[in-house]
């Protein structure tokens, strides 16, 4: 019986879990035996109790020994990979050409890497998008982030003392985290204005409750859903066109992220500075790179006359039970393509295991990891 390992995730920080306990069943019934680290859970609320009684092995020592599949939220070290088998398939989020030296590992070790960020958006694999449920973890999150350091109430209240207005919420970029922002934000009672650059992004603003915000510029439609790259003077007249909506914003929420890239400049520091004392600026994409200028990951800092910029740092880790969830059945999906009775399968054919894989048979499978590491010599 093939075996599943879940190693406890060791990224600083790190509180998801690859595989929750209400899920073990999913893996046990495609007739894998599976084993997670004691405390792999702990910051999820999963504990080893939990595990043991839905199925799992909960294991003290080394978890991948001997391991057929691991399951990881993040990419594994180069230590965890050097223990791992030849053939052992690997799920994780891994940013390929960001991690040339461990893709390179991956395919010298015969380890089958499968990168749950490349998941190709099609409607077949709706059920293993990690990157739409993750954003839609972190978009929740960053709409209460927001509400909670804004130095006043989200909704429109009347009292007897008088009339509170409602809080403006402008959000910038309307993918699965905008949207799930803007909805949020609604439902906090904000008035919310969105923009982004994509041509179905109107409507889907609107149905969110909120107002388009039409600059009058061309769209911008890429492939997979995502927005195509901007030319500087584009980019430049965006920023000119957007500052007086900014301007005359109480909270800015900035969503735009294109995977595998740095995100898009879409907020100068002096567009930020036209902002009132108080209000406050979420940077979603801080991380990399930032839609912010002057944003840093895990951290809030000043700007002007007293306006707060929160810079995102593994967001949907601040909310580890529904992360976890989410991604446990994502992952569990796309394992239900790569095992059958009991055993492993890796169909180069199927669509969404062809553009998922990074490394499978000692040979590197995605095109610009690949073409990174033989320019390097890798």
């Amino acid at each position: 019986m093939p075996t599943v390992a879940v190693p406890t995730e060791v990224r600083p920080g790190e509180r998801r879990v690859a595989v929750v306990p209400d899920l073990v069943s999913r893996l046990t019934d495609l007739g894998l035996e599976v084993r997670v680290e004691a405390g792999a859970g702990r910051g999820s609320d999963a504990t080893d109790d939990a595990y043991r009684e839905a199925g799992a092995q909960v294991v003290a020592g080394d978890v991948l020994a001997g391991a057929d599949i691991v399951l990881a939220v993040n990419s594994l070290t180069l230590d965890q990979l050097a223990r791992l088998g030849r053939g052992t398939l690997v799920l994780s989020f891994l940013a390929p050409v960001q991690s040339l030296e461990k893709v390179a590992a991956a395919r010298d070790g015969g380890v089958t890497w499968l990168s749950m960020e490349l998941v190709p958006r099609i409607s077949r694999a709706q059920s293993m998008d990690a990157l739409s449920s993750q954003a839609l973890v972190s978009g929740y999150r960053c709409a209460l982030i927001a509400a909670e350091m804004m130095p006043k109430f989200f909704p429109l209240l009347m009292t007897a003392g008088g009339t509170v207005k409602a809080a403006k919420v402008l959000v910038l970029g309307a993918g699965v985290a905008g949207l799930q922002a803007i909805a949020t934000a609604r439902r906090l009672g904000a008035v919310v204005q969105a923009y982004d650059v994509r041509a179905a992004a109107a409507e889907e603003i609107r149905s969110m409750g909120a107002k388009f915000v039409d600059l009058g510029l061309d769209t911008l439609e890429g492939a997979g859903g995502y927005a195509r790259e901007m030319t500087e003077d584009r980019a430049a007249k965006q920023r000119e066109l957007l500052t007086p909506f900014i301007r005359d914003a109480d909270a800015l929420i900035t969503t735009a992220a294109v995977p595998g890239r740095q995100a898009p400049l879409l907020v100068t520091s002096a567009m930020v500075q036209t902002m009132g004392p108080g209000s406050v600026v979420v940077d979603l994409a801080s991380e990399t790179g930032g839609n912010v200028e002057g944003s840093v990951p895990g951290e809030t800092v000043v700007v002007g006359d007293g306006v707060r910029v929160w810079g995102g740092l593994n967001v949907p880790s601040q909310m580890p039970v529904s992360a976890s969830r989410l991604y446990a059945a994502n992952q569990a999906n796309l394992l239900a393509l790569l095992v059958d009775e009991g055993a492993v399968t890796v169909d180069l054919e199927d669509e969404i295991v062809d553009g998922a894989t990074v490394t499978h048979d000692g040979q590197v499978r995605f095109a610009p990891a690949r073409e990174a590491l033989e320019g390097g010599a890798g």
